[in-house]
């Protein structure tokens, strides 16, 4: 299989592209990006070459242009629709959690709602509290949503397009701080399931069980505690939310025999509680210590950028809580 490196930005934007191109019901629709190619530039060049009807400008109204997007997509359309930044989406919140995820159960199976929206959801950029929220939690606690967090541009691409081509809602929450990050991708077509976690960083002595950014920082303290501590961690890549790969993170913890559940998400009722109650109730005879978990500190996101840097999940934050676990 041949291969090239894009960044997380490109990646996304190739995915989006293909879709375009292979399904005349996908358009995309969002504040700026059209002529301005995307606030954070993943659709640049793509309306010079789609045009008005397949990327589409919206104004700055979220509830009116995620209501319309919903509908459209009730009426066999495929929206993609761009969140300048996922704290926006509460905007929307009735149509996104309320209306887009019980038309399937409340009409019987006979209308689907085959909509993907994506954007920004990460702190880290110093944008402030209103700027900086990580709703995957929130989001993948209703029946009916599907929730997704690539870490990786070859992620990025082939769960963009599994997003597209999916009958439900999905919502496709990306992190500022990737954007510019580079990866190899194939130059094939492929697919990456919703639902299938990764193992990114095989090992035998700890699972460190993460989705987003906090992979990638995941996938450096597992460096380092191989090098200055002899502590062999495997990496596990979420990848969805929702549906959830219960089977790999077990199989996972089965073998290592500990857990560390990263998120930046805040600990109160967050993903990392899921996962640890999965893991407690399913792998409880396979633990050598009890679950540890590690999350953004619990308070609004800090404006500061040194403060911030330490609020959310680092290296520094994981090697200490990895040390911890008995």
């Amino acid at each position: 299989m041949s291969t090239r490196t894009l960044t997380y930005r490109e990646a996304l934007r190739e995915g989006l592209s293909e879709e375009i191109e292979r399904d005349e019901n996908v358009v995309i629709i969002g504040e700026e990006v059209a002529q301005y190619n995307g606030a954070y530039k993943v659709t640049e060049g793509m309306w010079q070459k789609y045009g008005d009807k397949r990327i589409i400008d919206a104004p700055i109204s979220e509830a009116g242009f995620i209501g319309m997007g919903i509908g459209a997509s009730m009426l066999g359309l495929r929206p993609v629709m761009e969140l300048m930044f996922f704290s926006f989406a509460y905007v929307a919140w009735d149509q996104m959690i309320n209306n887009a995820s019980a038309m399937r159960y409340m009409s019987g199976g006979k209308i689907h709602c085959p909509i993907v929206i994506r954007g920004p959801a990460n702190g880290g950029t110093n944008v402030g509290a209103t700027h900086s929220h990580t709703p995957e939690n929130s989001i993948a606690n209703v029946p009916g949503l599907k929730v997704v967090c690539p870490a990786t541009a070859y992620d990025a691409k082939g769960l963009i397009k599994s997003a597209i081509r999916d009958n439900d809602p999905v919502y496709f929450m990306e992190n500022t701080l990737l954007y510019g990050e580079s990866w190899t991708v194939p130059e094939e077509d492929y697919l990456v399931p919703l639902g299938s976690a990764d193992i990114k960083r095989p090992g035998k002595d700890l699972s460190i069980i993460a989705h987003g950014r906090c992979v990638i920082m995941a996938l450096k303290a597992a460096e380092l505690l191989a090098a200055e501590h002899d502590i062999d961690a495997e990496v596990v890549d979420l990848r969805s939310i929702r549906p959830l790969d219960e089977e790999t993170i077990l199989a996972s913890v089965e073998k290592t025999n500990r857990a560390l559940v990263v998120e930046e998400n805040k600990p109160f009722c967050g993903v990392g509680a899921q996962i640890s109650h999965l893991i407690q109730s399913k792998a409880f005879d396979f633990l050598d210590a009890p679950v540890k978990r590690l999350s953004a500190i619990d308070a609004p996101a800090i404006y500061s950028d040194p403060l911030e840097k330490i609020q959310i999940p680092n290296v520094d934050r994981m090697l200490k809580a990895a040390l911890s676990v008995g």
